[in-house]
């Protein structure tokens, strides 16, 4: 299990799946974090204090600020793909090959069609 905090645009389809393979995944909205134009700094320091790995499709913005951020409980950044199921499948994958995801980026990339 994984403790995961999915930031405001985050599928919640995703984080539905998510729990239902095991994983302990807090959204903002239920923090009462969503719809406030949180910058993403805060989004990440909120989830340290949590000690919750970020679960995001704002991959961009996640990945600068791992090079900046030396202590973290992991970022889980992912490509948008509305087959929810999916994605949470990939995610459920990555994070359990990584195992502890402590100071670690992940990237889930959604499959290229041939």
């Amino acid at each position: 299990m994984t403790l995961l905090y999915a930031d405001e645009n985050f599928p919640l389809g995703a984080v539905v799946e998510l729990r239902a393979l095991g994983h302990d995944v807090l959204t903002a909205f239920e923090a009462g974090q969503a719809n406030q134009r949180i910058p993403d700094s805060t989004v990440l320091a909120y989830a340290i204090g949590l000690g919750r790995a970020v679960l995001t499709i704002n991959r961009r913005h996640f990945i600068q600020l791992h090079k900046v951020t030396a202590l973290h409980a992991g970022l889980v950044v992912c490509t948008n793909d509305n087959d929810v199921a999916a994605l949470a499948q990939r995610i459920h994958q990555g994070v359990t090959a990584v195992g502890a995801l402590d100071n670690k980026l992940l990237r889930i990339r959604k499959p290229t069609k041939p």
